[in-house]
């Protein structure tokens, strides 16, 4: 979707600033978001492309000022309420209107196995690949309203493929419908003037990640 999330190649946004000795969370609330994504992720209601759609939804001056965690309870507090594991009054007033559902909770001698049994985007699926190393491509113009993985910046412009990373989840239909759709992702080589234009440097190139249905033979 053209959201604010989708920021590849935009000014003004000030500097990357890198912290030394960073810590895994600022605050014990940022480790209960994650905690309470991991436990819902448990009951397989959504995949992790919907969490994302659920995040770039976020309204655009709320996500702008937003840290990392408060964007992934955002997206946490959408989808629980859009699955109807919670009603939205519930969320608003943090009581339960009804009874507990019969999904069973975890033990605790059962979170590690779930944790490291992931859930991989690769497929085992025989589809034929549209392209090979080498070819030519441009990517298509789309202005999709719901996710995409197809960066704005991108768009209608021309590059070459440069490895065929094999079939995986489409991920621009797995977070709308749950369709996984298989099909071959491709590391594609863009020049830095095909995206830039003729002031960047004629020696770079950007590598962007994408799906057979984000190309076209150029």
């Amino acid at each position: 979707m053209n959201g604010v999330h989708d920021m590849g190649g935009m000014h003004g946004m000030g500097p990357v600033e890198i912290e030394c000795d960073e810590p895994v969370f600022h605050s014990q609330w940022e480790a209960r978001v994650l905690a309470l994504q991991l436990a819902c992720n448990f009951l397989g209601r959504w995949n992790i492309d919907m969490g994302r759609y659920a995040r770039e939804r976020m309204p655009p001056a709320e996500y702008l000022a937003a840290t990392y965690y408060e964007k992934w309870l955002f997206g946490l507090k959408k989808l629980v309420v859009e699955q109807g594991l919670v009603t939205a009054a519930e969320m608003e007033t943090g009581r339960a209107e009804a009874e507990a559902g019969s999904a069973k909770p975890l033990s605790v001698s059962e979170v590690s196995p779930f944790l490291r049994n992931r859930r991989h985007a690769r497929l085992d699926d025989e589809v034929p690949p549209k392209f090979k190393p080498g070819d030519r491509v441009v990517t298509r113009n789309i202005n999709p309203a719901g996710h995409t993985r197809l960066p704005r910046y991108a768009r209608g412009r021309h590059g070459l493929i440069d490895r065929d990373h094999g079939v995986f989840i489409f991920a621009d239909t797995h977070a709308m419908s749950r369709d996984k759709k298989p099909q071959h992702c491709y590391s594609v080589r863009f020049a830095a003037r095909e995206l830039w234009g003729p002031a960047a440097s004629p020696r770079d190139g950007v590598y962007v990640d994408l799906w057979d249905d984000h190309l076209d033979p150029a």
